[in-house]
């Protein structure tokens, strides 16, 4: 046996770095991911304490779609409205405007939070999924631990003024890529741009999305503005663009305009500064290897996961990826045994390596041609 390299893709490219110095958003705190990726284009104070606002809604729509998705909650259920869900309904809140007694589905209450940003409608649904707006706030929070939002507490669905609702653009960040990567379906929700609801006793509402870069021509598709007075405006954004996807949070915009100005700007700035560049693709082969005394003499191999990597358009330099294993693999081997190893290497610095498997099972050839096999090997050096 002998350890080998096959190189498979050397061109010059350099790693993003964090927050380059070009760049500065008018925000108390922000940050940029390459969904893909996973990379982190730009940070400002990422991990300062936020309260989220109505940004606090995504995970309102998650655990719903988590239950959903799990067969305990339907779109079409309904819902008995509270008077407690009511109040919400008054001036000075962003509302659905339901009424005491309603019976509201899933479906409808889903659409007044995402699209018409309902207070009164994330009450409603809370305590129709967890019996009281408490109650579901502690789900909420569990889930956001689930997903390793280190710094997040939420207290109430809806955002709405708790000192003790507070997390990071960070776990903003990390909660808006959950959404968009476990409920795509749902996810198109946050690009509707309006909602008319039917309600009872008076004339039907329709209600803009109130996310102001989907009504800007740069693929934006989602996904929750914020506003409160101790915190100004804040706005998680996420832009899709020839398929490739950023999500941008920002928070402690000092106005409207600034909001939407300056996530346009960090959005852009990641689309014109970087591009993204396909490893491997999950479950596809990425190469074949030689056998050992198998009954074939080759296997091909795959990754189990996407493996993407973001590199900046200004300066290209040193990327290279490899395979690396101890071959030819010996014989017998089983599906989906680790077989090699995937390394990227940037200016001889390793910067990732994922794990390679075998696509299939190969079996040892007989006691025979083991034997005829090592004799060449011996006296050839033919494998």
């Amino acid at each position: 046996m002998f350890k080998k390299i096959i190189l498979l893709i050397g061109f010059n490219v350099l790693f993003s770095n964090l927050a380059l110095a070009n760049l500065d958003v008018a925000a108390r705190t922000a940050i940029l991911q390459d969904y893909l990726s996973g990379e982190i284009l730009y940070e400002k104070n990422p991990d300062h304490s936020i309260h989220p606002a109505s940004m606090t809604k995504i995970m309102t729509a998650i655990v719903a779609f988590d239950l959903i998705k799990s067969g305990n909650l339907n779109l079409e259920d309904k819902f008995m409205i509270s008077e407690n869900a009511w109040r919400l309904s008054s001036a000075g809140y962003s509302s659905m405007f339901i009424m005491v007694g309603d019976e509201i589905t899933v479906d409808n209450l889903l659409k007044g939070i995402i699209i018409a940003s309902g207070n009164d409608a994330c009450v409603a649904l809370a305590e129709g999924i967890a019996g009281t707006e408490a109650e579901f706030a502690i789900m909420m929070t569990a889930k956001a631990k689930e997903l390793g939002m280190e710094n997040t507490n939420f207290t109430n669905a809806s955002g709405i003024n708790d000192p003790d609702n507070v997390s990071t653009v960070r776990d903003v960040m990390i909660m808006s890529n959950y959404l968009i990567k476990n409920h795509p379906e749902f996810y198109k929700l946050f690009s509707e741009k309006e909602f008319t609801w039917n309600r009872t006793g008076g004339d039907p509402i329709t209600q803009g999305n109130r996310n102001p870069l989907l009504y800007k021509n740069m693929g934006v598709d989602g996904i929750k503005t914020g506003y409160l007075a101790v915190e100004k405006y804040s706005l998680s954004s996420s832009l899709d663009r020839n398929g490739r996807r950023l999500i941008a949070v920002g928070s402690g915009f000092e106005s409207v305009n600034s909001r939407s100005r300056e996530s346009a700007k960090l959005l852009t700035y990641g689309l014109t500064n970087f591009d993204l560049v396909e490893i491997a693709k999950a479950n596809e082969p990425v190469d074949n290897l030689d056998v050992w005394l198998g009954k074939e003499k080759s296997i091909s191999v795959y990754s189990k996961n996407d493996i993407y990597k973001t590199i900046q358009k200004a300066k290209k330099n040193l990327l290279k990826v490899s395979l690396k294993y101890d071959g030819p693999i010996e014989a017998p081997i089983k599906k989906d045994q680790v077989v090699a190893k995937l390394r990227v290497v940037y200016d001889q610095n390793l910067v990732g390596e994922y794990d390679l498997l075998a696509s299939k099972d190969i079996k040892k050839v007989n006691f025979f041609t083991r034997l005829m096999k090592s004799l060449n090997y011996l006296i050839w050096g033919d494998v």
